[in-house]
């Protein structure tokens, strides 16, 4: 049959002796974004063995070939059988990287909850207020819209993410909190602020005052409708520019309020 595709083209036959010669010839695989989070984690381990470097090579080419597959249809229709045919390999190759679809879906969440997270961070950490925070957002959206409606789009039926996930998320608000919070810390509180003084688990033991949890579930709120509308192409047509409406919503989310 000759030399199957991707770097998964031994798995097949004989994963072990394919990940030896795989590693020590330095095969590339297709990984793009998905790869990344892998050689991370193999560059952390330090001394991964070629058979982990390989695992983690392979790991990253089925994540690109997932996401082909969500950008041409959609999370829903996901198929491990699917990414095996493209890869050249049979379908029981792959579960031995991915025990299922829903494992897999969760490492591409995993993966656009921890790059939105560290760039919110990395301007949040450089005193970007809610605005900074919010052009982040934005950028970030626009540079792969099928990423951005993976983690903030419709469920994916049948699959739920596991807790680990709402962490990352949640290192997103806490950041968001905190912006809020130093906007306007005298702020006075409105009735929807005063219902959030004892309903807020959202916002883990972040210490933001009612009226920063009030302003900050608006800012997100609101610019993930904006966002959420400009990707699915529903201002398409209507002759005005996406860019000022946002920034429009910006500057009215954060005047002060009273």
């Amino acid at each position: 049959m000759g030399d199957r595709t991707g770097a998964a083209g031994a798995a097949d036959t004989d994963a072990a002796a394919g990940a030896d010669a795989d590693a020590k010839s330095g095969r590339k695989s297709g990984g793009k974004a998905g790869a990344k989070s892998d050689a991370k984690a193999g560059a952390k381990a330090g001394a991964a063995t070629p058979r982990e470097r390989y695992r983690a090579q392979v790991r990253a080419e089925i994540k690109e070939h997932a996401w082909k597959q969500i950008a041409e249809a959609g999370a829903s229709a996901l198929s491990l059988n699917a990414i095996a045919k493209q890869m050249g390999v049979s379908g029981p190759a792959l579960y031995r990287y991915f025990a299922g679809r829903d494992e897999l879906i969760t490492e591409l969440i995993r993966d656009a909850y921890r790059s939105l997270a560290d760039a919110v961070h990395a301007a949040a950490v450089t005193g970007a207020d809610p605005a900074g925070l919010a052009h982040v957002l934005r950028d970030w959206a626009l540079a792969d819209p099928h990423r951005y409606f993976l983690i903030y789009g419709t469920p994916v039926p049948g699959y739920h993410a596991p807790e680990e996930i709402t962490g990352i998320s949640s290192e997103i608000m806490a950041d968001l909190l905190t912006a809020c919070a130093a906007l306007e810390p005298d702020a006075p509180a409105t009735p929807f602020a005063a219902h959030l003084a004892d309903h807020r688990d959202w916002a883990g033991d972040h210490p933001a005052p009612p009226a920063a949890l009030h302003r900050a579930l608006t800012f997100w709120t609101r610019l993930h409708g904006v966002l959420s509308l400009e990707l699915a192409g529903h201002f398409t047509g209507m002759a005005f520019d996406p860019d000022l409406l946002y920034e429009a919503e910006i500057d009215d989310l954060r005047a002060p309020r009273g």
